[in-house]
């Protein structure tokens, strides 16, 4: 007997993502009618992956995240959308959940944890909270705003929160972990130059500060043992070279003039 699917779009966007997309569509792959994916060219497998789960995949150049991922969603043609990263994975009560909300189709956008598998388990208190607008209605106006690296999903309705966990596999390794951690902040101190923000001698040495005390003390990161550590300390690192970056830009700038 044939499997009934969801009238729902799961939408994505890429560039060499073959480490972790196939375990991601494997499971979407099962519920929804359409699968959309927008590649930037990957060199990797992820295109072919896709393809083999029957992903519709478009290939585009890199527009940045906001516009790479607004540019996904008009190519989305069922009632409901669900917005994943490459390494993202919903669990059993997640999709119950999802399909529960489609079922009843009523008129919000619907917010999902995501938790964090980090160094081989599943992080307790780190990286919290961290709730994502990812179900919508196509009919509610649904768009990627924010900057840039730090996007998010709008709607034009209430939302509510759906039972389930988003699973996050972001980094492979350490190693991974901080490359990726500094090119965000780079990306982010850019942005923050952009909005005529500017950095200061306390931001770069305060800011940073607080940033670990948020995560490690008062989100109880501490309960993750050495994992909890090492988020926290890559918050610390993350927050510090952003306004290093901006203060540089600054001086660059005033170079120029």
């Amino acid at each position: 007997m044939e499997e009934i699917k969801l009238p729902i779009s799961i939408v994505y966007i890429s560039y060499n993502e073959e480490r972790i997309i196939g375990k991601s569509l494997s499971v979407v792959s099962n519920i929804a009618k359409e699968i959309i994916l927008v590649d930037s060219f990957s060199t990797d497998k992820t295109v072919e992956i896709a393809k083999e789960y029957g992903a519709k995949v478009y290939l585009e150049e890199w527009k940045g995240y906001i516009n790479q991922k607004n540019s996904a969603l008009e190519k989305c043609t069922q009632p409901w959308i669900l917005a994943l990263d490459c390494d993202e994975v919903p669990d059993e009560e997640l999709l119950k959940s999802i399909a529960v909300a489609i079922k009843n189709n009523e008129r919000f956008g619907y917010l999902i944890r995501r938790k964090t598998f980090y160094l081989g388990r599943l992080m307790r208190r780190s990286w919290q909270p961290d709730w994502k607008l990812r179900l919508v209605r196509r009919d509610c106006n649904p768009r990627w705003e924010g900057i840039e690296p730090h996007d998010k999903l709008i709607v034009d309705v209430p939302t509510k929160k759906l039972r389930g966990t988003l699973i996050h596999y972001p980094y492979e390794n350490t190693l991974m972990h901080f490359q990726k951690t500094i090119k965000y902040a780079n990306m982010s101190a850019q942005s923050y130059y952009a909005l005529g923000r500017r950095a200061s001698l306390f931001k770069i040495i305060f800011n940073p500060f607080f940033a670990f005390v948020r995560a490690y003390v008062l989100n109880f990161g501490f309960v993750d043992g050495v994992r909890g550590l090492v988020a926290a300390l890559s918050g610390f690192i993350s927050t510090f070279l952003k306004y290093l970056f901006l203060w540089e830009i600054e001086l660059n700038e005033a170079k120029r003039k």
